[in-house]
């Protein structure tokens, strides 16, 4: 299973491998891009065998020609570790893939559908190569999986079309949590990303009358960085931490305007914090009426829908129940079994599956 260290990939593959053992599956990880941390080494290495390919990430390289060694590594590794099956989280990864193995394609997101939403336009002639690249992958695929409907709606539009796509929501692991809240809003996200919309939280948070606690880095692999004024910024916390923050506040707050699934809505609900969510297709097919939802172009809205809570006691606890009620239905053991049976329909009937790659 391709992994990398920078996002919400992380989270996802060391969840899904660990809820996969009760299953029988056991998972090497492919590490791509920049060097995890020797905690997320350790937390990696509880669960499967961690290898290092030394190879970059595809939204970090500038031109198809950096990547040109991707398929040769995960072949080989496949090779090498003996596995039944290759699980890659970058479509890419798959693009010219030469093996008789089963791949499976998992699309957290991409270049292509992140400049649908976010720029409301193609991708800009300096990134063709990626929509191509993409597109080869998916059409590499054995399966390809998306987090929600909205987001497999969008690679249709995007990428039509696309052959064996599957939707298997995110889960989370973070505890159930019911203990007291602060008057705190919180809020999580790579904020030097455009996509996840930190200038607005940034600017309506001078108009909150709760503080705003965000955590995540807001300076970028590429250079990319937002200057933050009117919020209490944490910086890049280990999981356990950040989730600790989370978990006191009443208030989380996602104001992206690109999330193919939104795991920071979902730990949030788990925590039972009231949601207050960009109005935008994914979480309003996953959230319905457990969170309240603004305009994420109008900062004004969104302190508006803040303070509206921070007045109303009952409601935020009204919305917080509600939410963790929904986050009852995106297990790690509904999404680990889904993804095995995917794995197994792949493989031959005679075949036990006893790694994914």
């Amino acid at each position: 299973m391709t992994v990398d260290a920078v996002g919400g990939v992380w989270r996802y593959a060391l969840d899904l491998a660990d809820g996969l053992r009760p299953q029988g599956i056991e998972t090497v990880f492919a590490v791509f891009g920049p060097a995890p941390s020797a905690a997320q080494v350790r937390e990696a290495e509880a669960i499967g065998k961690l290898v290092s390919c030394n190879a970059p990430l595809d939204w970090m390289v500038e031109d198809e020609a950096a990547l040109k060694d991707v398929p040769k590594i995960i072949a080989d590794l496949a090779v090498s570790e003996g596995v039944d099956l290759i699980h890659v989280n970058l479509p890419s990864q798959a693009a010219d893939l030469a093996v008789s193995l089963p791949v499976v394609v998992v699309s957290h997101s991409c270049v292509s559908t992140w400049f649908k939403a976010v720029r409301g336009t193609g991708v800009p002639e300096p990134w063709q190569w990626q929509l191509a690249l993409n597109a080869r992958g998916l059409a590499r695929a054995d399966a390809v999986l998306a987090p929600s409907h909205s987001y497999a709606s969008l690679m249709r539009e995007v990428y039509r079309p696309v052959t064996g796509l599957q939707v298997v929501p995110n889960a989370s692991r973070v505890p159930m949590a019911d203990g007291p809240k602060q008057e705190l809003v919180f809020a999580a996200g790579r904020w030097w990303d455009d996509g996840k919309n930190g200038a607005v939280l940034d600017a309506a948070a001078a108009d909150m009358r709760w503080p705003v606690v965000i955590v995540g880095s807001n300076s970028g692999p590429n250079g990319q960085h937002l200057p933050l004024k009117n919020v209490q910024h944490h910086g890049e916390l280990p999981h356990a931490e950040a989730m600790k923050l989370m978990a006191e506040a009443a208030i989380v707050v996602s104001p992206s305007v690109y999330e193919p699934f939104g795991l920071a809505a979902l730990e949030a609900a788990r925590a039972g914090a009231a949601l207050v969510l960009a109005d935008i297709a994914t979480y309003r097919e996953l959230w319905g009426d457990t969170a309240v939802f603004f305009d994420p172009r109008d900062p004004k809205a969104l302190a508006e829908a803040v303070n509206r809570l921070a007045d109303d006691p009952s409601l935020r606890r009204e919305l917080g129940e509600r939410a963790q009620s929904r986050s009852l239905g995106f297990t790690s053991e509904a999404q680990a079994l889904a993804v095995a049976q995917i794995y197994r329909q792949l493989l031959p009937a005679t075949q036990s599956l006893t790694a994914a790659e």
